[in-house]
């Protein structure tokens, strides 16, 4: 098939890990994500922060994520999809922390970022595979003669929204709508599928 949906993975087919994690362990400001904090550097500048000075380690995260659950009816769209067109997950998590979840969605192709870790566990620092890597990806598959169906729910999937064919929004928050209206929003799956469908219907013609 000549179309790959690339989809955004936490928030759309997983929990927020980050926002877990402060549930768990009680620091309120792990809570912020992309949703609220567009620079993604310092965002993750101030997370990895907070992690060192309470002393949570790579180990102290994956045991938060393996209790995790993909979101309900996530399975059964990505295997729907999966019937449909090709599908890639363009996240801006880490590979240290998606195995469990990845796992749990049938090993699609995840594309996302390394953690780097020191002797004792701990977190010091994070690698991104490539600035703006979402939109590159998608860049990247146009070369290969792709076309490509984007979701995702924070401001650091805009860029990839905008490069794709089409650009659909999964449950944003309302200031990403605001400033974003010309995409589509959905809040299900079935509504999802239903702009996916819409959208390979005028690709493929």
């Amino acid at each position: 098939m000549s179309v790959v949906t690339c989809l955004d993975m936490e928030g759309v087919l997983t929990p927020e890990i980050w926002i877990n994690v402060a549930e768990k362990t009680g620091i309120e400001k792990l809570k912020l994500t992309t949703r609220d904090i567009s620079d993604y550097d310092e965002l993750m500048t101030m997370r990895l922060g907070i992690l060192k000075e309470n002393g949570l380690k790579l180990e102290d995260i994956r045991q938060v994520i393996g209790s995790l659950e993909l979101l309900e009816g996530a399975g059964d769209f990505l295997d729907s999809l999966r019937r449909r067109c090709q599908l890639i997950i363009l996240s801006d998590t880490f590979y240290e922390f998606a195995d469990p979840l990845i796992e749990k969605m049938n090993r699609p192709t995840l594309f996302c970022n390394n953690l780097v870790i020191n002797a004792d566990g701990g977190i010091d620092d994070y690698r991104l595979r490539q600035r703006d890597g979402k939109r590159k990806a998608v860049q990247a598959l146009h070369r290969l003669n792709f076309k490509v169906i984007a979701a995702g729910d924070s401001y650091n999937d805009t860029t990839m929204l905008s490069e794709a064919e089409a650009g659909i929004l999964f449950r944003p928050p309302q200031n990403v709508i605001d400033e974003f209206p010309h995409f589509p929003v959905t809040t299900t799956y079935e509504q999802l599928r239903a702009e996916i469908d819409k959208a390979l219907e005028w690709i493929e013609d």
